[in-house]
């Protein structure tokens, strides 16, 4: 485990990669600088994560992906707004290629199918068409195609090769045929190439535009921020910038205005529309004391509220930062990509060659071959001779091998899923815990402010002396505790407005109660491990039982001799959480509860939600060895609590899963956060988790087979360079579509 604190975490927006190898080249470029531990480059984001020491400067982290050809783009002001607007430069920088390519390609296309099957007399000789066909595809393999070139020239001078290496070859090749043929008997390929490079640059539009697509969800996300707020200024309301509002000022919102910052009601209520934030289609009621998150919009009435997170700070700016973190992490099922991937590009190459060699000193062999698997394909021509032949499986090759669609098969899925993920109210910290989900056997579920709304009131007292009395004694000890439990006796006695009395000698008792001296006399409120402590006895043992019975947590109060009464206190359950269980249950998982209540009352809980399950009695720093008592038992385990007094549990778990409140988003130990604090939440993780990793898988699956069938066929001369193109082209598109199909999956 790396120490945090001792590292910083860089990002980098990469210009220049075109394929999974100029992924593993910049990776290998800035893992070999000193003190970086860790490096992720996504393709398809175009950026870069690195975790390095402090001792290691920016620069040489750019000075890195220089070194390995590619450059650093810095941003300027707003990021999502600059990174917004470079890939939409970059979209319609593109599209202006395609279209001047394809209106230059497809008069020659016609003209060459023309020419080759003489459909009608075009009054040319063969060597006027050739060298029509070579002006002709010259503006369209070097101009229009500067960049590819320019790009895998740059890749060469660092050693490197790439998706762009491949197309230069192929389309020069097929090019350098059109000089050649005007010395030597031999087929005209230069428009062949200027195809290739027509749709090799739509092929990169269609991809650009599917990309900017996947990452629709997190611009979405940055871009619902307000940009300006009401802010009083000496008694009156001023419109300022939201980067202007600091802590602690006062601002007001008007109905269908958005809420600028994360705050607090002081003033006025309303509802608010918090979809964007938790996924939750109603409004929430507001009122004076609730929390109100950035971004979302108030709706009904006028309130005014305190600022009391702003900047970075905010619920977006933490979902952002969260989300664009996962992004760039690796699913560990990639490993084997990567590693494919970091050799495909030589490989592919050798092979080309390999198989234009063997053309060329075998051509009966292989053009019989070709004859008996695919003569009726129109492009398989026995009678041309050993160097075309070459020439044309050579092209193929190198053109149909492109591992584009490797590079983007894992980075897309998770940039439209966690961009969903995050729209209702899941953030998950980092690819492996999506991939790690789908190992799960085991969820355990904590269950105050899990199962049950973490909200407790007193439902009974029992006592043989005046009730209010007893709750007057209750209330003054429990006001020095910050339990749950006490709070809820402390409130209690504020509504009927007692007059709770000074205490002394506090002392607190983990799992079991408190003591606290009262004008002398000492007193004792907590469970029977606590009466036991001390040797009280009780004459209320089985009303305390019947309490628990039902559900309740049974609290004795006691003076040093005898337990004066029993005060019950019930938590709530969350409406969702026995439909959730049940999910939980219908789908495999083995579900647990576990609680620090008395054997009973955990019981009782656990039938009313569907859980056979219970780990009662268990302190806070216990949980963590009932988590790993399970994975020693084999069980790969979930463990969802409040990522407060369950830290330590949910980082031993396989998956950690925070329930988080409101604009509390930020749980370090968890590796997935739920905005929303009920259980469904945790249903939808689940499902989210489900449906990324299986297309994940799919668009793996589909871009090895793809290259698996498709070299081969291109080996033996079966595909026309031009048809490898658009297949290659349409890997591609079709793995980003897969991903973005991530969008209508329900929850």
């Amino acid at each position: 485990m790396k120490d945090s604190e001792a590292t910083e975490k860089t990002k980098l927006n990469i210009e220049g990669m075109h394929c999974a190898s100029c992924v593993s080249s910049i990776e290998k470029s800035l893992s070999s600088v000193e003190g970086v531990e860790e490096v992720s480059v996504n393709y398809a984001s175009g950026k870069a994560h690195i975790e390095h020491s402090e001792e290691t400067g920016y620069s040489d982290l750019v000075e890195a992906v220089e070194s390995a050809g590619y450059s650093v783009r810095e941003e300027e002001g707003h990021e999502s707004h600059e990174h917004s607007s470079h890939s939409a430069v970059e979209t319609d920088y593109s599209y202006s290629r395609m279209l001047y390519a394809w209106i230059i390609t497809v008069p020659l296309a016609v003209f060459m199918i023309v020419a080759m099957w003489d459909l009608i007399d075009i009054g040319m000789t063969h060597t006027q068409m050739d060298l029509l066909m070579l002006l002709a595809s010259i503006p369209v393999v070097f101009w229009l195609g500067k960049p590819v070139h320019r790009a895998s020239i740059n890749a060469a001078r660092h050693l490197n090769a790439n998706m762009d290496t491949l197309i230069t070859m192929g389309t020069s090749v097929a090019f350098i045929t059109g000089v050649l043929v005007f010395f030597m008997p031999l087929q005209n390929y230069a428009a062949i190439g200027a195809m290739i490079m027509a749709f090799h640059l739509t092929g990169k539009y269609v991809e650009n535009k599917a990309k900017g697509r996947a990452s629709e969800a997190i611009e979405k996300l940055m871009s619902v921020q307000a940009e300006t707020a009401r802010k009083i200024v000496d008694g009156e309301e001023k419109e300022v910038p939201v980067e202007k509002v600091e802590v602690g000022d006062t601002l007001v919102v008007k109905p269908g205005e958005k809420i600028p910052v994360d705050g607090e009601i002081v003033e006025g209520e309303s509802s608010v529309d918090e979809s964007m934030a938790t996924g939750e289609s109603e409004p929430v009621s507001k009122q004076e004391g609730d929390e109100v998150i950035g971004s979302t919009v108030n709706q009904t009435g006028r309130i005014k509220m305190e600022a009391t997170k702003v900047g970075e700070d905010t619920f977006f700016s933490q979902v952002v930062d969260l989300v664009e973190e996962a992004q760039g992490t690796k699913v560990p099922i990639q490993a084997f990509a990567d590693r494919v991937t970091s050799y495909f590009v030589p490989v592919v190459i050798l092979t080309a060659f390999t198989a234009a060699t063997l053309w060329y000193f075998f051509p009966e062999f292989f053009s019989q071959l070709a004859v008996n698997i695919g003569g009726w394909l129109p492009w398989v021509s026995p009678a041309a001779d050993p160097l075309t032949q070459a020439i044309f499986v050579l092209v193929a090759v190198l053109v149909i091998a492109c591992p584009c669609a490797l590079g983007l098969a894992t980075p897309t899925a998770l940039m439209v899923g966690t961009g969903k993920a995050a729209e209702n109210g899941v953030i998950f910290r980092d690819g492996e815990a999506i991939q790690t989900m789908r190992k799960l056997d085991a969820v355990i579920l904590d269950k105050t402010g899990t199962i049950t709304h973490g909200e407790p009131e007193v439902t009974d007292i029992e006592t043989d002396m005046e009730k209010e009395k007893l709750l007057e004694i209750a209330a003054s000890v429990e006001k020095g505790s910050e339990h749950p439990l006490g709070q809820a006796i402390v409130e209690r006695a504020e509504e009927k407005e007692l007059e709770l009395r000074e205490i002394s000698e506090f002392e607190s008792f983990t799992g079991k109660g408190v003591k606290a001296d009262i004008g002398g006399e000492t007193y004792l409120i907590g469970n029977r491990k606590l009466m036991d402590k001390f040797g009280t006895e009780s004459a209320f043992g089985e009303i305390a039982e019947e309490l628990e019975a039902e559900g309740k947590t049974a609290m004795f109060v006691a003076d040093e001799e005898n337990v004066l009464g029993v005060i019950a206190v019930a938590d709530t359950l969350k409406e969702d959480s026995a439909e959730a269980v049940e999910y939980l249950s219908d789908e495999g998982f083995e579900v647990w509860m576990i609680t620090g209540d008395n054997e009973k009352t955990a019981e009782a809980i656990a039938d009313r939600v569907g859980i056979e399950n219970v780990m009662a009695e268990v302190l806070p720093e216990d949980k963590i060895e009932k988590v790993r008592e399970l994975q020693g038992e084999g069980r790969n385990v979930a463990m969802v609590g409040d990522g407060i007094n369950d830290a330590p549990a949910l980082k031993q778990a396989n998956v950690g899963i925070a329930i988080g409140t409101g604009t509390d988003i930020a749980i370090e130990t968890a590796d997935v956060t739920l905005v929303k604090g009920d259980l469904t939440a945790v249903v939808k993780a689940f499902k989210l988790s489900d449906a990324i990793f299986t297309k994940i898988k799919e668009n793996l699956f589909w871009a090895f087979v793809y290259n698996v069938l498709a070299i081969p066929v291109a080996f033996a001369g079966l595909l026309h360079p031009v048809i490898a193109e658009i297949a290659m082209a349409t890997s591609s598109i079709s793995v980003v579509t897969n991903s973005n199909r991530l969008r209508k999956i329900e929850l």
